[in-house]
Order: C-alpha cells, then sequence, then structure tokens
C-alpha cells in the first residue's frame, strides 16, 4: 500500500471515529436537555405547588376550603339562573292596602299649562315603618295556698321568673325572632345582636342572647324528639356528613333529612352506631347514602348515592393506567340511564316500568361479570359488585332518590354557618344548634313560619306542642 493510500486510510478512519463520537455527544447531549427540561417543569410544578400552599395557608377557612385542583372548571360549570323558559318570576301584590294615595295631574308641574290625555299609572308599594318595641309592664303575683302550697299567676308574655337585675326581658316573639336569625340563618351572636337593634330596636349583648338561644333550644327540646319519631316512620331518608367544632376539632355534625323533616346531630364519632341509634331498630324504609363504611351493614334497605359513583368513575378515568376509558364510559351510561328512567317513571305504566327495570338489572349483571384487567376498571367493578344489592333501589321504592343530594343540600347551609363562627363553642350552644336547627329547618319544609311556632312554644308554662304537619 502506498503512502497516499494509507494517509487516506487513516484520515477515513478518524473521519469514521469522529462520527461516532459525535452521535455519542449528540445523544448525551440530547439526555441532558430531556433531563434539564424535566428538572425545569419538576421546580415549576414544585413552584406551584408552594404557592398554592401559601396562598392556602393564608386564607380564611383554611381547612374547609375546597382546593384549586377539586373545582369544576369553567367550561363545565351551570348556567347561573333558573333553566331557560322557567315561568317568570314578580313581586305580588299584597292582599291588604293600608293606604290610599293618588296624585292628580291638573296642570303641568313645569309651566301650569293644560294636559291632556292624562292616564292613571298604578303601584302598589310595600314599606317597613320605623319599628319601636311594645314595652308591656307586667305584673304577676306570687303567694301560698293552705291547699296547693306555693301558687302565682301568669301571663301569656311571661317567659321567667327572673327579678332584679333580670326583670328587663324579652318577650316570646323577640326571643323566637333572635333564635331564627341566629340558628336558621346563620348570623353571628354580635351580628344577630346588630340586626335586632337596627331593625326592631331592641338591644341585648352577645351574652344574653346565647342565654336566650338556649333557653328557646330548651323549650324546643319536645318538638325534636317528635322529629326524630317522625324520621324513623319516613319511606326513605337521606343521610350526610361532615366535620364540625365543638370547643375545637373533632366532632362530626349529621343530617338526617326527609320531604318533610330535618333532623340534625352533632357526635363525637362517625361510626354506624350514630345511623342506628337515631334511626332506632324498627326502621323499615331505605336509607339513601353515599359509599362511607358507617353506611355499610347497616340492619336497613340501602341506596347507594349515583352521584358518588359517578364521581368515581370520573376519577378512574384520569388515572394514568387507564388506557382504555371505554368499560368506564359504559358504566356513566349506565347510571345515566338509571337516573334518566327514575324521571321517566310517572310516564310510564307499571308493567312498561317493571320490563325496563328488568333489562337494567342484566345490564348490570353483564358489566360486573366483565373480565377486566386495568386497575381502574378493576376499582369500579369492585366498589359496584360490593353493593350490588344496593345499585338499584331507586327503581323498586319510590320514596328513595337516585343520589343524596337532598342531605347534601341541608348541609349546605351549617357548612355555611361552620366557616363563619366555626362551629360551637360549649356543649349547651351545641345542643341549641341541633334542635333549633332541625325545628327551623323543618318549620319552613312544612310550609310554617318559624318565629310564629317557636314563640308559641315560649310563654311561661307553654307545652311544648310538635311542629305541624305539612301544609297541603
Amino acid at each position: 500500500m502506498t503512502a497516499d493510500a494509507q494517509a487516506l486510510a487513516d484520515a477515513l478512519a478518524l473521519v469514521e471515529q469522529l462520527r461516532q463520537e459525535d452521535q455519542v455527544l449528540r445523544a448525551v447531549l440530547a439526555e441532558l436537555e430531556k433531563r434539564v427540561a424535566d428538572l425545569v417543569a419538576e421546580n415549576r410544578a414544585l413552584r406551584d405547588q408552594l404557592d398554592e400552599a401559601q396562598r392556602h395557608a393564608a386564607r380564611q377557612a383554611a381547612p374547609f376550603r375546597r382546593r384549586d385542583s377539586q373545582k369544576v372548571p369553567e367550561t363545565q360549570r351551570k348556567r347561573p339562573g333558573r333553566p331557560k323558559g322557567h315561568p317568570g318570576v314578580h313581586r305580588v301584590v299584597p292582599a291588604h292596602i293600608d293606604e290610599h294615595v293618588e296624585v292628580p295631574l291638573p296642570a303641568c308641574p313645569h309651566c301650569g299649562g293644560a294636559v291632556a290625555g292624562v292616564e292613571p299609572i298604578e303601584q302598589v308599594i310595600e314599606e317597613i315603618p320605623p319599628v319601636r318595641p311594645r314595652v308591656t309592664h307586667l305584673v304577676t303575683y306570687r303567694g301560698q295556698c293552705p291547699h296547693c302550697g306555693a301558687v302565682q299567676s301568669t301571663h301569656p308574655l311571661k317567659t321567667s321568673d327572673a327579678t332584679g337585675a333580670a326583670q328587663a326581658q324579652l318577650g316570646p316573639r323577640a326571643q323566637a325572632l333572635a333564635a331564627t336569625l341566629n340558628k336558621q340563618h346563620g348570623l353571628t351572636m354580635r351580628t344577630t345582636c346588630r340586626v335586632l337593634a337596627q331593625i326592631a330596636g331592641l338591644r341585648l349583648s352577645p351574652g344574653g342572647l346565647a342565654q336566650v338561644v338556649q333557653r328557646v333550644g330548651h323549650t324546643a327540646e319536645a318538638p325534636y324528639e317528635a322529629l326524630i319519631v317522625d324520621v324513623r316512620a319516613a319511606p326513605a331518608v337521606f343521610v350526610d356528613e361532615t366535620s364540625w367544632y365543638v370547643g375545637g376539632p373533632g366532632p362530626w355534625l349529621w343530617v338526617f333529612t326527609t320531604a318533610t323533616e330535618t333532623v340534625y346531630r352533632v357526635e363525637p364519632g362517625r361510626g354506624r352506631d350514630v345511623v342506628t341509634a337515631t334511626l332506632g331498630p324498627d326502621f323499615t324504609g331505605v336509607l339513601v347514602s353515599d359509599c362511607l363504611a358507617s353506611y355499610e351493614n347497616v340492619p336497613y334497605r340501602t341506596h347507594k348515592c349515583i352521584a358518588h359513583h359517578l364521581k368515581a368513575i370520573a376519577e378512574a378515568r384520569q388515572r394514568p393506567d387507564t388506557a382504555d376509558p371505554s368499560y368506564l364510559d359504559l358504566w356513566k351510561l349506565f347510571f345515566q340511564t338509571v337516573i334518566g328512567f327514575w324521571r321517566a317513571r310517572p310516564n310510564l305504566s307499571a308493567a312498561e316500568f317493571a320490563e325496563r327495570r328488568g333489562h337494567l338489572e342484566a345490564w348490570l349483571d353483564r358489566l360486573l361479570a366483565a373480565e377486566r384487567t386495568q386497575p381502574g376498571d378493576v376499582a369500579i367493578r369492585n366498589r359496584i359488585g360490593k353493593r350490588r344489592e344496593s345499585i338499584l333501589v331507586c327503581l323498586y321504592d319510590p320514596a328513595a332518590e337516585p343520589t343524596n343530594n337532598r342531605a347534601e343540600r341541608d348541609l349546605r347551609p351549617a357548612v355555611i354557618a361552620r366557616k363563619v363562627s366555626c362551629g360551637n363553642k360549649t356543649e349547651a350552644g351545641k345542643r341549641s344548634f341541633e334542635v333549633l336547627r332541625s325545628v327551623a329547618s323543618s318549620c319552613l319544609k312544612r310550609g310554617h313560619d318559624v318565629v310564629s311556632y317557636l314563640a308559641g312554644l315560649l310563654p311561661f308554662g307553654a307545652r311544648a306542642d310538635p311542629v305541624p304537619a305539612a301544609v297541603e
């Protein structure tokens, strides 16, 4: 081999070596760039988490606020207001007129000239007159009867025997209004005092208001117990729970609700013993709830909230190991069909309803029998299979509804009150909340005025009548 040929061969070998080194270096560079991009993304994610944690700690009611990741996306939020095409809403003309005022137009108010084509413009205006408390100086007497012992005269306005520094009392309606503002409408003690002073000229301290609320709550104990009896006799009861405060975290607020009753209970635990103690051993209705373990293995017929199943399906669909969502989509379609079928029940004959219900039963069994390997699919199948007997109960018992939204709606005002006042501070306050919130909510459902009902319980020595039945 000549020297030139040898030089050419060496040059080619060097070129090939450099090309291979270049490929290696390019691969290393690409890997480093990818690593840098991953680190930048990780750094950005950690910064976002840090920012969210700092905002989370700085906001009020942080333990109970929904995280941004759990909020409904803007594009999926429901349109505010009533559905399109709903009947119009306007102020209703009052049934009584207290004063008639007519303002004639005999001439132009500007130049004094004649006015032609005069037409009346009729309006009915409701106004709140200045309120001045009605003050009664009440004198009753007490003495000794040789046959009966100590006796005394009484009056419907008398709610206490207190005298001396406590002789200035609130009447029954004022006490009932104060308790309603605090427990039904969720105003704090101080805000309730300010509202009563502003709209009614009643002045009392937050401490005095607390005593008033406890007195009203004590008077309503018997109606509260009667509501529990009514709930136990209901064909379906909807239940839910949330965390609560009684001088500190730990207790749980439970709600047991029907179309005409609501019973609140604040208990130290979240176990099924609260459910069985409230509904009793003889409850024969349907218990509609979510899938919390407290509602499993109870001695009642149960129906599990379909909305919670749909939420679990959506979460399984978002799992990174769910490559094929078709099985989960079938479950979503199944539950949507169940809800639509339940709504269509009034328009179907009994035979047609039973036939279609049988088709849904068969569809449910086919979905449960399907062989699945994706972790999300298996989790949903196991979740629903474990509660097979509770899936379609709403299609067998007309009193049951597909979801437990009824209970969640009754919990929402209490959650708002918890954000404002952080629950209760004492056991006495807790008991007043249970009793008065239950009685007020039940009065509202039954179409009765809460203030008038509570005021009727308060006269000294009055009988604690139960909440009247619903107004037809």
